[in-house]
């Protein structure tokens, strides 16, 4: 069916978000405002959320940017909302990011920089001191060299292809790579055995994982001794992915050349071989709209239709909706006999199944039900009395 007669959706929003993403809202169907009582959706960007008391009537929260450590994920899983973010749609931003921060470190470009920034204009022979000074900075250029790429998503696809192009050999990594990414990765990029065959292989790593507790210190001491001499770190992702005493002493050593980040950390703003920027990934117009659009296309087609995709907590889940039915979508435990229970709700109302689509992820389990009939406010509680039932909705 159609949307439901009258129903506008309330979305809060707790930052800026680009004109363009908002202007996918339709005016009408939405209400969109930083300040909005009892939202049906929360859409942000850097907002820290895990001390904010998320309203009852919230359904879903999105993200306009790819990492969702600023959310409470596994709180809000619990209580049936997903949370959806915007994969890729800042790969091309954090790609370039990558690749200034790789040259910067081949060419010893900030050290040179900082020479320059510190010549006295009236000295009488700068020439000559700049040509003496300029074997200090002499670097290695990319083709040739290889390049091992950890985490082969949206970003890392994006930057293996681009280390390619530019006549770099490049190893990949990702154990759960998809069958997506796969067919977008360029078909020379060669498939390395493990993290330490590719840390041992490499004259430049950058990691594209998202942080997890299989991730966490992933860049150890023990796979950095495995580096050829001078390598260059590169780490687009997040900081506590890298062991940061572990690198303090490999430069120190001499085995890396650079420890290129995004994240400023105070053990080593001092080092002379660390190149910080100040999370700079996504900081581009075009990316903070191509996140905007991309979230909030993806938060609308939920609140009107029950879709998800791009959700971080809950599975990929899309029914097309049949002419004259009525729509029900429930978020539930992935435990035995959920939608047969579900399934008797309906039945001892005398509704009739059109379509049915279950989908699960992990311990979470999402159902949409099409059926013949309108479904009362009445059959609606009684459904979400069932335990195990985290939500449910009338779409």
């Amino acid at each position: 069916m159609a949307d439901i007669p009258g129903r506008t959706y309330r979305v809060l929003t707790l930052n800026n978000i680009s004109l363009r993403g908002l202007e996918r809202f339709p005016r009408g169907g939405f209400e969109v405002s930083e300040e909005i009582g009892h939202p049906h959706a929360i859409l942000l960007r850097s907002a820290d959320m895990h001390s904010y008391e998320v309203p009852d009537t919230v359904l879903a929260v999105a993200r306009a940017g790819a990492g969702t450590n600023n959310i409470p994920v596994s709180l809000l899983t619990n209580r049936g909302i997903p949370v959806f973010n915007a994969p890729g749609a800042n790969a091309n931003a954090v790609k370039e990011l990558v690749l200034a921060g790789l040259l910067i470190a081949a060419r010893n470009l900030e050290a040179a920089m900082q020479f320059v920034r510190g010549l006295n204009p009236g000295e009488p022979d700068l020439d000559a001191t700049v040509e003496r000074a300029k074997k200090r900075f002499t670097g290695f250029e990319l083709p040739g060299k290889t390049l091992g790429v950890i985490g082969l998503g949206a970003i890392g696809v994006e930057v293996a292809n681009m280390a390619q192009a530019l006549g770099m050999r490049v190893l990949g990594y990702d154990p759960a790579i998809t069958v997506q990414r796969a067919w977008q990765l360029s078909a020379s990029v060669e498939q390395a055995q493990g993290l330490d065959d590719l840390f041992g292989r490499c004259d430049a790593i950058s990691v594209h994982v998202p942080l997890l507790d299989a991730t966490r210190g992933l860049v150890s001491a023990s796979r950095l001794a495995l580096l050829k001499t001078g390598a260059v770190l590169l780490n687009f992702a997040r900081s506590p992915i890298v062991d940061e005493q572990a690198v303090a002493e490999a430069l120190k050593a001499g085995l890396l050349r650079a420890y290129v980040c995004d994240f400023p950390a105070a053990s080593m703003l001092d080092h002379p071989g660390v190149i910080a920027f100040p999370h700079l990934g996504a900081s581009t117009a075009e990316a903070e709209e191509n996140c905007a659009v991309m979230v909030a296309d993806t938060l609308r087609d939920f609140l009107e239709h029950g879709s998800i995709r791009h959700s971080v907590n809950f599975p990929e889940a899309s029914l097309p909706r049949l002419a004259g039915t009525f729509r029900l979508a429930l978020a539930n435990s992935n435990v035995p006999n959920m939608v047969g229970q579900i399934s008797t709700a309906l039945a001892d109302a005398g509704l009739n199944i059109a379509d049915l689509l279950n989908k699960s992820r992990g311990g979470v389990a999402y159902t949409l039900i099409d059926t013949d009939a309108p479904i009362s406010s009445e059959v609606l509680a009684s459904i979400a009395t069932i335990p195990g039932v985290l939500s449910a909705r009338l779409v």
